[in-house]
């Protein structure tokens, strides 16, 4: 990493396609700010006005001062040409050039599953995220999990990884150390805390507009082997991300919801067009991701022979003393739970594979 690295992202008139275009015809920064104008417009075919701007070495004045920032608040700057700069997002064609990382900066590079979805998350949806998060630590040895911080399903991702005990990174689209939203600076602080990372391609003198999310996206798509899309209306940022990871050549994967839930609409249709592949456990996931975990006790932890299920899941199976389905009415009456409770609880069976749903709101025990 070179002060010429930063100078880069500073100088007028060079954008993120347009530093990648100068380091392929020149292969680092420090070459490109030792070129002519005359260089730069033959070997890369810059306009006169911008050559000007990189041969006036006009962004290093800024880039010292974010050389500065770096080093007062514990900020690690990676460039695209250092050899720790995760190697999966080197592959996509808009990779930023340098990123900017508070913690563990090998976590970009560890095996790295991103899971996103909406804002508005439901109970449903926070369930499937904990039990694939956690299904996935079980089995996953060096995982990261990836995701945007942002409410609903981003954040419970992170809190599921830091409930499994495993590594989280959150790309967030706004300078750092700080975070968006500022609701989430306590989760920020343990993900730090656990061994993740917080990650943005913005410096600290970026202007803040509100335009940063969708590109933010491209990055926690192209950081990770694959995306999952837990719940998703039909439009929003999650299935932009989905987009961005099936241009990057990744694996897509949605988790099914009811027809009848807006929240799950992106998701099914995603389903539906073979955009993404159905996927309901870690198990799924990780044969889309055709991952090969081998069966070494040394580096593989034992999967539990059955999927645990909290105490009221486990009364709430308790009730199916037949084979025979039960409604949800009769559920409710045995247990005294409320619509709400119920719903959640069986969501959760539904996802352990101990329970499955039939016509007619009814449930049946496997």
């Amino acid at each position: 990493m070179t002060i010429e690295d930063i100078a880069l992202q500073m100088t007028p008139g060079i954008g993120i396609k347009g530093a990648v275009h100068l380091l392929e015809r020149f292969g680092d920064a420090r070459s490109i700010f030792a070129a002519t104008a005359d260089e730069l417009a033959a070997k890369a075919g810059l306009r006169p006005d911008t050559a000007q701007q990189i041969v006036r070495r006009k962004g290093f004045p800024a880039a010292e001062r974010e050389l500065a920032h770096c080093r007062r608040n514990g900020i690690a700057a990676v460039a695209s040409t250092d050899p720790e700069y995760p190697p999966l997002l080197r592959e996509i064609t808009d990779y930023p050039h340098v990123i900017y990382i508070k913690g563990c900066v090998e976590a970009l590079s560890a095996r790295c599953i991103s899971i996103v979805g909406t804002r508005e998350a439901t109970p449903y949806g926070q369930t499937a995220c904990n039990r694939l998060v956690g299904g996935l630590a079980e089995r996953i040895p060096g995982l990261s999990v990836v995701s945007g911080l942002a409410f609903g399903i981003d954040v419970a991702a992170h809190r599921a990884a830091l409930e499994a005990g495993v590594q989280t990174v959150a790309v967030v689209a706004n300078p750092l150390p700080g975070v968006t939203p500022a609701q989430h600076t306590d989760v920020a602080r343990d993900i730090l805390v656990h061994g993740g990372a917080l990650v943005t391609e913005l410096h600290s003198q970026s202007k803040q507009n509100g335009n940063f999310y969708l590109a933010r996206n491209r990055i926690i798509a192209g950081l990770s082997a694959g995306c999952i899309v837990v719940e998703s209306p039909d439009s929003g940022g999650s299935l932009f991300t989905a987009h961005c990871a099936d241009s990057y050549d990744r694996t897509v994967m949605a988790v099914p919801g009811r027809i009848t839930d807006r929240a799950s609409a992106g998701t099914n249709h995603l389903i539906r067009n073979r955009k993404a592949q159905l996927v309901l456990t870690a198990d799924d996931v990780i044969r889309e991701l055709m991952w090969d975990l081998g069966e070494n006790p040394a580096t593989l932890r034992a999967k539990p022979p059955t999927p645990e299920l909290t105490p009221d899941e486990a009364g709430l199976l308790g009730c199916f003393r037949t084979d025979d389905p039960l409604s949800v009415e009769a559920l409710g009456e045995l247990t005294g739970l409320n619509p709400g409770e119920l719903a959640t609880l069986l969501v959760g069976l539904e996802l352990a594979g101990a329970v499955r749903q039939l016509p007619g709101n009814r449930y049946m025990k496997l």
